[in-house]
Parts: C-alpha cells; sequence; structure tokens
C-alpha cells in the first residue's frame, strides 16, 4: 500500500511537473485555446483518445456492463466513438477552415448574437457534469490508493487543485502535450493489466463465454416501441451531443492542418472504441475471480468493483501500471473539459461585454475563468450523489437538443436560416424541460422528443416566411495550402 500512493504521488507531480513546463508555449489567447493551430498527426490523435478516455470509461462504463451487459452501454463506448468519427467525416474540414476561436463563434456567424448565446449557455451547462465526473473518479482513486487515509472529498479537492495548476497556465498546450504522454501511459497499463487478468481467468474467451452465458452480450432492445424509443435516444444522447462541444472543436482546430483534423479524429475514434472494452472486460473478470466481493459492491457502488479487484487480487507493478493509467485517463480528460467551457464563456459571453479588450487583457479572463469553473464544479462534485456513468450520459443531453441541429443543417442545408435556427433552439430546449419534468421515464425519452422538436423547429422556422432578419454565410472553400504560418511540433 504504501508503495503504491508513493508511485502514485510521483507520477502525479511529474505529470503537472510536464503540464507547466508546456505552458511556456503560451504567448497569446490562441496559444491558450487552441494550442496556435500547430498540433502534429501523433498528437491531435492522442489527445482526441485521451479526453475521451476518461473516468467513465474505466470506472462507469466497466461498472455499467456487470450490471446491465451490453445494452447498458449503447451510448458509451458505441454512440461516443461513431461520435468522433462523424466529426472526422463530415465537420471537422469545414469547421476547421473557418478559423474560428470556439464553436460557439460557428453560430454567431451563421445565425447571429442570440442564437450564439443560447447555444453557448447550454454547451457551458453541459460540462458541468462531465467535469464533476472527472473530479469525483479523482476523488475515488486517491481514497483506494491510500487505504482509505484520503477520504473521498479531500481527494477530489487535491486532484481538481493540481489539474487546476497546469490548466491554469498551459491551456491546450499543457493540455494536448499532457495527453500524449498519458496516452501512452493509457495503452501500455491497459493491455498489461488485460493481459494479467486474462492469465488469472484461463483466457479472454472463457470470460466472453461466462458473459455471454449470462446474457450480458445482448445488444439490441426488446422489439417493443418504449425499448426501441429509449436504445436511439440512449445511442444519439453521445453520437450526435457530443459533436458541438468545445472539446471536440478545440482538437480539430488545434491540428496543424484540415487533413490531420479530419484523420485524427476518425482515428481516435476508432482507438476510443476499442480500448474501451478492456475495463469491461477487466471488470466483468471481477464476477470470475472473486465473484462474492462483486456481489457485496454490485448495488452498493460498482464503480468499486474494478478497482477493488486490482488492489486486492494482481500484483504491484499491476497495480502501478493499472492506476497509473487510470490517473492519465483522469487528468487528460478533466483538464480538457475544464479548458473548453472555460474558452467559450469567454470568448461568446463575456468578451462582448468588454470589446476592447487587448489579447493579454482576455487571455487572464479566460484563465480567471477556468479557476472559476474549477470551484464550481469542484463544489459540484462534492454534493452529487450521481453515478459517474450517468453524470457523462446526462451531460450530453442538453447540446444534443439544442445545439446539434442549428450546427448540422447550418453547415449542409442551404435553407437554415436564423429564423429556424431560435425556433430550433426554443422549442427542443422547452419541450425536453418539459418531458424531464413531467413524463421522465415515459414512452417518449425526453431528448428525443428534444431533438425531434429540435428538428421542426428548423425546418418549420427556415422554410416559413422569415419575420427574423437572416445574415447568409457561406462556408469558405478548401485552403490550397493549410500549413501557412504555423509551427508544427
Amino acid at each position: 500500500m504504501n508503495a503504491l500512493i508513493w508511485f502514485v504521488i510521483i507520477y502525479w507531480v511529474i505529470s503537472v511537473g510536464i503540464g507547466l513546463y508546456a505552458a511556456r508555449l503560451v504567448n497569446s489567447s490562441k496559444d491558450f485555446a487552441l494550442a496556435g493551430r500547430s498540433l502534429p498527426m501523433y498528437v491531435v490523435t492522442a489527445t482526441v483518445f485521451a479526453t475521451w478516455f476518461g473516468s467513465e470509461t474505466v470506472l462507469g462504463i466497466s461498472s455499467t456492463f456487470v450490471k446491465e451487459g451490453l445494452s447498458g452501454v449503447v451510448s458509451d463506448p458505441f454512440g461516443s466513438s461513431m461520435c468522433l468519427i462523424l466529426v472526422g467525416l463530415f465537420f471537422a474540414r469545414p469547421l476547421y477552415r473557418m478559423n474560428l476561436l470556439t464553436i460557439g463563434d460557428y453560430y454567431k456567424l451563421k445565425y447571429g448574437r442570440t442564437v450564439e448565446v443560447l447555444v453557448t449557455l447550454c454547451i457551458v451547462v453541459s460540462y458541468l457534469g462531465w467535469v464533476a465526473a472527472q473530479i469525483k473518479a479523482l476523488g475515488l482513486v486517491f481514497n483506494v490508493v491510500s487505504g482509505g487515509a484520503i477520504s473521498m472529498e479531500t481527494g477530489m479537492i487535491i486532484g481538481a487543485a493540481s489539474v487546476l495548476v497546469y490548466t491554469l497556465m498551459g491551456g491546450m498546450w499543457s493540455v494536448a502535450i499532457t495527453d500524449f504522454l498519458q496516452m501512452i501511459i493509457i495503452v501500455i497499463g491497459m493491455l498489461y493489466i488485460g493481459w494479467e487478468v486474462s492469465g488469472m481467468v484461463g483466457g479472454a474467451g472463457n470470460v466472453i463465454a461466462h458473459a455471454k452465458a449470462a446474457g450480458k452480450l445482448e445488444f439490441w432492445p426488446s422489439p417493443t416501441p418504449r425499448e426501441l424509443l429509449w436504445f436511439i435516444a440512449a445511442w444519439i444522447t453521445m453520437m450526435l451531443g457530443s459533436i458541438p462541444q468545445q472539446d471536440v472543436f478545440q482538437r480539430v482546430s488545434s491540428s496543424a492542418t484540415e487533413q490531420i483534423a479530419g484523420r485524427a479524429s476518425v482515428l481516435g475514434g476508432v482507438m476510443y472504441f476499442c480500448f474501451a472494452f478492456i475495463p469491461m472486460f477487466l471488470a466483468y473478470s471481477a464476477t470470475m475471480i472473486d465473484p462474492a466481493m462483486v456481489a457485496e459492491l454490485i448495488d452498493k457502488d460498482p464503480q468499486l468493483i474494478l478497482p477493488t479487484l486490482i488492489m486486492t487480487k494482481v500484483p504491484l507493478l499491476a497495480q502501478v501500471l493499472f492506476f497509473g493509467a487510470l490517473l492519465s485517463a483522469i487528468k487528460s480528460c478533466a483538464s480538457a473539459t475544464l479548458l473548453a467551457p472555460s474558452v467559450t464563456f469567454s470568448e461568446n459571453i463575456l468578451r462582448a461585454m468588454w470589446p476592447k479588450q487587448t489579447d493579454r487583457q482576455f487571455l487572464f479572463m479566460m484563465r480567471t475563468v477556468v479557476l472559476v469553473f474549477t470551484v464550481i464544479v469542484t463544489l459540484f462534485a462534492l454534493n452529487t450523489t450521481s453515478s459517474i456513468f450517468k453524470m457523462v450520459e446526462n451531460a450530453y443531453k442538453i447540446t444534443l437538443v439544442a445545439a446539434f441541429v442549428p450546427l448540422a443543417f447550418g453547415m449542409y442545408w442551404k435553407h437554415a436560416s436564423r429564423q429556424g435556427a431560435l425556433a430550433a433552439v426554443l422549442l427542443a430546449f422547452s419541450s425536453w424541460v418539459l418531458m424531464e419534468l413531467f413524463a421522465p421515464d415515459g414512452t417518449w425519452p425526453p431528448q428525443l422528443v428534444g431533438v425531434l422538436a429540435s428538428l421542426g423547429g428548423m425546418l418549420a422556422g427556415s422554410l416559413l416566411p422569415q419575420w427574423v432578419p437572416h445574415h447568409q454565410f457561406a462556408l469558405p472553400p478548401a485552403a490550397k495550402s493549410s500549413s501557412l504560418d504555423r509551427n508544427p511540433l
């Protein structure tokens, strides 16, 4: 136990130090938000993968799979990995050509200030649960590796403060460089612990056969209207709701070229899908290695099944690699999700209030917002009882209903108008909230009702006579050379 906690402390100090070292590259607000639009393929791929491979992947998805099987993890990893692939295929290149600072800037250029503010607020609020889930996971890890000497609450505060330090100073540069190193640790750690546990259960084939016999590999829903609707809603919540997110946009726009932006997103999505099955394999192996422990935790706190297995059944080296990989996953996700909403709120809400700022003053504003947002999400994490998986899954409902349709239709439907976007956002948000209040578990999932209302609002608002003045905006053509004025690593 003492050796493990010291390994964790040393790793934590080194990784924070690397993040602080990367802060020397920040000389402007563009460096802070987008790493100067200069990241090469391998770094962008790493930061796409590492940002998404967070606490919900290691602890949330794995525990949900043990309880509910594949049908319980439709949204993640199936929906979330498809999100990154769709971004790479259909959104990365046109967004990159626009040379924007935030995803909120797209809504401003296409639909005007009102839509920009409404969507930006939805995007910022959506990050509350996602970041809080990472902070909650940090508290759990510190509590487990210290044998209870560090409480969950204290661990949350320590974790949030340390991630804040290098994110505050280095912005996207620190996030990108630490993500690259953390991806290496995640890949090595997950593969090694998977091999170690596989040997304990007689091979992966035995685990798969056991899971199949227990009905855990059943993916498709029962052919009833309610089951089908809820299955579709779960899938699209992260598949489509994650597309209009600032963290995805930042990785696209931080690339050195538009080709890198598209390819890295697809590759990162494929890697994420493949590696997300390793924690599920590990957690389900616990049902064969220590069924009594699983039976005790399955209803009490299933998120502890995998950490408990590692702490009690594998050698020290495997423990070090597992918790190193887990901390890497959480840190990379936490830093990215602290930065993304802070940059968006600064650019699309606050900047218009003080339009005559110098770039240095705007950089200071972004760092101040990072600090304030960290305090808010830490307080939220300390006072919520939701599971890590549910906190992340629920985070995307608001962007699914309010932001996806205006983004996709604005990019690919020439008739999309400001009036249509306003109708889409307002109808979607109001219908979703009403459904959540009065029929949260009915036949129709609230977020599916919301996205259908958004679609109807966009079509009707854009095709009917235009009462709201519309500003026509065309996407810029592909650049002949997308490597000018950049400094790739």
